[in-house]
């Protein structure tokens, strides 16, 4: 026999062997947390300047060539708070979770977490013709692993409607694969642009989060006035 749930915001019954009795609540609560810590370490690249032995700047010239960390703290931060805005959306979409979509989860966060240090690579290298290079790519590489970890847990989700709500239209579920598939496909020219010229591929990764600055699709549900319903 089985017995009474305690706690409903924190289970649900679910007929779908696929899915856990675990709701999405306390992955999103969890992943707030971690959100919240990344995008606050990204602001410890920016450090109050110093005069260096012999080379003596005023305060607004060293502020000025801070530059460079000021580029990559505003990219990545804009970056880090688009992820978190669209994986406040996405979960709406989902209904249920298991064990591998929450390790899939996981990864994400961990990719999302490991950013701080590619931010601060390119901050600190952006300007040195020696190693500019290595430094952007190192940057773009590190955009393409959350967007990669995002195409999984959306291609593991969305596959059969495992996870995400069954009212949702085949066209939306296809048109929101397509994008993840081409925004995926966008960091990896990135990663490829910067290996040939580094400003190339920091123009795609701008483009792209300007791009992303912008709205997600509205979800679209078979049944009439479902949308409605489910708000």
């Amino acid at each position: 026999m089985r017995t009474k749930d305690h706690g409903p915001m924190l289970f649900r019954r679910n007929s779908n062997p696929e899915v856990s009795d675990m709701s999405t609540q306390r992955i999103e609560a969890f992943s707030d947390g971690v959100f919240a810590i990344a995008i606050t370490l990204l602001i410890l690249e920016l450090r109050v300047p110093e005069g260096s032995e012999g080379h003596h700047l005023s305060l607004a010239v060293s502020l000025r060539h801070l530059w460079p960390s000021y580029f990559a703290y505003i990219l990545s931060f804009l970056i880090v708070g688009i992820y978190w805005a669209n994986h406040h959306f996405v979960f709406k979409l989902y209904k249920g979770t298991n064990h591998i979509f929450n390790l899939l989860n996981v990864f994400f966060l961990m990719c999302i977490s490991f950013l701080p240090f590619p931010t601060s690579v390119l901050a600190q290298h952006m300007r040195d013709m020696a190693d500019e290079k290595t430094a952007v790519a190192f940057y773009t590489f590190g955009l393409l692993l959350p967007a990669l970890a995002w195409l999984m847990m959306w291609l593991y989700a969305s596959k059969g409607h495992r996870l995400i709500d069954k009212r949702l239209a085949p066209s939306f579920v296809r048109y929101m694969t397509g994008q993840y598939l081409l925004s995926t496909g966008l960091y990896l020219t990135a990663l490829c642009a910067a290996l040939i010229k580094p400003i190339y591929g920091l123009a795609v990764a701008v483009g792209l989060t300007l791009l992303y600055l912008m709205p997600p699709k509205h979800p679209v549900y078979v049944e009439k006035n479902a949308e409605e319903n489910d708000d």
